[in-house]
């Protein structure tokens, strides 16, 4: 049939319809349930986390691995030097979500090779306390168990919601899954990765609106306050809070389409390789010539001492 997806469904009221890839081929499943893995960076006992996972129940099965603690701005860092440790979290005395004491990443990875029985047809990271937009794409531990989930072969998804005291997450869930279940529907490649993003403004449309936009790579607002502890050493806070771009900028990007109240979609690719740098490359002579310094002699290292008082 053609079908290079590794998942796609079809109108519900048909009923649920997923292409699996075996080997060469796409194996076409009737009325299976959707395997989703859902996994965050704020902790296994964020209220984002509980929301996507009630509101996802309406797509297939989910099964929940998430970090034990907080992870915000880890990035796609992994654990290498402490083992992990997987233990179950229970509500009501039942089993609800696995977690671990380590990243994003490190729960992705962990779930798919070891933890889950079959690996999942979508992965979906969030909804995360705070909007994943512009350059912050790249320190966002959301963005990467998504990124993660790629690497896999699934359909990964990332959602993200502006910080409001409020914390309607159960309404951005229920908005989300209505944008994944869009995206699922017309989505034609495999393990390809999306990042949504949900301003407080499309809570508070009836009908919000959805807008496929590229990420915004300007210069963010951020400073570090100083400030001085009890024995008199300098210590920093980060005092970025990325807010939206202002509604009249001209070039359409994910900060002015949030500042507009549009809910964005970004497709992301996860190949770093600049390839027109590859091309232009391509007839340089990098060769290093020798130096003719003697390199066996023993080598005096500087002294280093580290000063509290900066």
């Amino acid at each position: 049939m053609g079908i290079s997806a590794a998942l796609c469904i079809t109108d519900r009221q048909k009923g649920l319809l997923i292409y699996r890839p075996t080997g060469n081929k796409s194996a076409i499943l009737y009325n299976v349930p959707m395997r989703i893995l859902l996994t965050n960076d704020d902790g296994v006992y964020a209220p984002g986390l509980a929301a996507m996972e009630r509101a996802l129940r309406r797509l297939g099965e989910v099964f929940v691995l998430a970090p034990l603690h907080e992870q915000s701005g880890v990035a796609h860092a992994m654990t290498f030097l402490t083992p992990l440790q997987v233990r179950k979290v229970y509500v009501n005395d039942k089993p609800w979500a696995w977690t671990v004491d380590g990243t994003p990443a490190d729960c992705v990875k962990l779930a798919i090779s070891e933890v889950m029985s079959e690996p999942p047809d979508l992965v979906v990271s969030g909804i995360n306390g705070g909007l994943n937009a512009g350059v912050n794409v790249f320190y966002s531990g959301t963005l990467a168990a998504a990124i993660e989930g790629s690497f896999y072969g699934s359909t990964s998804i990332a959602v993200s919601l502006q910080y409001d005291e409020s914390e309607r997450y159960h309404q951005a869930a229920d908005l989300a899954v209505g944008v994944i279940e869009k995206i699922l529907k017309q989505n034609s490649t495999s393990g390809r990765l999306y990042n949504v993003n949900i301003p407080q403004k499309a809570l508070r449309n009836e009908s919000p609106e959805v807008k496929v936009v590229p990420v915004d790579r300007s210069q963010h607002w951020e400073t570090f306050e100083r400030r001085i502890d009890p024995v008199g050493r300098n210590y920093y806070w980060l005092t970025w809070h990325p807010e939206p771009r202002s509604p009249d900028d001209t070039q359409m990007t994910d900060l002015t389409a949030l500042a507009q109240g549009y809910i964005t979609v970004t497709p992301l690719d996860c190949d770093p390789t600049d390839k027109q740098g590859v091309q232009e490359m391509a007839d340089w002579d990098l060769n290093p010539k020798p130096s003719g310094a003697a390199h066996d002699a023993e080598q005096t290292g500087p002294q280093v001492r580290v000063s509290w008082r900066v």
